[in-house]
């Protein structure tokens, strides 16, 4: 008879707290972590980055005792570690390591259930969660019965999630999940990640060397410095605006701001009116507003929406500017959309600026160079 595990339970506030942790390796000539202090709130995902033998990894194998620390005190949800047992703990936290390390010669369904099976669940409620995290993870149901070794990189890694996922922790930790595979499944798991945090809200923890996945994935960023010294501790965002010293600005490179451009939504910035006109007033009316924001065209509105831009040559003999043809924008934009898509949307313009809409595609707004430089000042 298995015995029921009680798991780890949100509390609010921060979901893993490190106080003054410290891991000195016997023979080591520094220590691989010194002296950190560091909260990760709950639901939040943390991305932990920085150059090699900065202790990354160490300090996500202190959280589940894989590694024990030299000092300090490490608390999850509220409860000190080294209170539980080292195996129980394990089952109660998920964790997704480099190089997926599914167990080869467990088939998919197999390697899923595995934390299920040691805490004792029983075939039915087994086989409905690992129908489940199929579905969540996006896996084919057909996949369930092979092995491993008969799966491209990517699947292979979903398999890992949904195994990581299996009994429902709180809690997710992940080593450098996306190091195995190729940039364009890379960058789709990634979304897929951000997707699935979405609807579950889970605490993670997650170990890269790469500052730009960094930056996409983290509610927070810690950079550590090597040693485990944390160099800083903040949004993407504010890392970018405000590095605070020379080492995270090296670190974080030269493009900070087209970077920022990823992290900041249309939403954020401050559009303008634009030069627009209803569909009923005169040319001449038109031409001063074109006069007024320096432009030879004019978007037309009717009933709330923009139905597109006419050019000033096109107004000639008009009665009304919505007599003229008009020609669609490239693309509208949503409050959403980052900046960096709206800014290729404004290069690739005709007519220089991006079309604002909401999700009824009533006109918001319009957003030029300028208002992108500003918003991301």
């Amino acid at each position: 008879m298995h015995r029921r595990e009680a798991p780890l339970r949100p509390n609010g506030g921060a979901a893993i707290r490190l106080a003054h942790v410290r891991k000195h390796y016997p023979g080591a000539a520094q220590a691989a972590v010194g002296d950190l202090s560091l909260d990760v709130p709950e639901g939040e995902v943390v991305v932990l980055v920085g150059p090699s033998g900065c202790g990354k990894t160490t300090v996500l194998k202190m959280v589940n005792r894989l590694v024990e620390p030299t000092a300090g005190e490490i608390h999850v949800l509220g409860e000190d570690v080294r209170s539980v047992a080292a195996p129980v703990l394990r089952r109660r936290i998920g964790y997704v390591i480099q190089q997926i390390g599914l167990f080869p010669h467990r088939t998919v369904e197999a390697n899923v259930a595995t934390v299920p099976r040691l805490l004792g669940w029983d075939r039915r409620r087994i086989r409905d969660r690992v129908a489940e995290l199929v579905e969540l993870v996006g896996l084919d149901p057909a996949l369930l019965q092979r092995y491993p070794s008969e799966l491209s990189g990517g699947q292979q890694q979903r398999v890992g999630v949904a195994r990581a996922l299996a009994a429902d922790p709180p809690i997710l930790l992940m080593d450098e999940p996306y190091s195995a595979v190729d940039p364009i499944v890379r960058a789709r798991l990634q979304d897929e990640l951000l997707a699935l945090q979405r609807r579950l809200h889970k605490t993670i923890v997650l170990v890269t060397h790469d500052v730009d996945e960094a930056i996409k994935l983290g509610d927070r960023v810690a950079i550590l410095n090597v040693g485990g010294v944390l160099a800083q501790y903040a949004p993407p965002a504010e890392l970018l605006r405000a590095p605070a010293d020379d080492f995270v600005a090296a670190f974080l490179g030269s493009e900070r701001g087209l970077k920022l451009l990823s992290l900041v939504t249309v939403g954020q910035v401050a559009s303008i009116e634009g030069p627009v006109v209803d569909g009923d007033v005169t040319p001449g009316e038109a031409a001063a507003v074109m006069r007024r924001f320096g432009v030879d065209w004019v978007g037309v509105r009717a009933g709330g929406r923009l139905v597109g831009w006419v050019a000033d040559r096109d107004l000639d003999g008009r009665r009304r500017v919505a007599d003229a043809p008009a020609q669609p924008f490239n693309a509208a934009l949503r409050p959403d959309t980052t900046l960096r898509e709206a800014l290729d949307v404004l290069i690739n313009s005709r007519t220089r600026v991006a079309v604002l809409v909401d999700d009824d595609h009533r006109y918001l707004g319009m957003l030029t160079v300028d208002q992108i430089a500003e918003g991301l000042r």
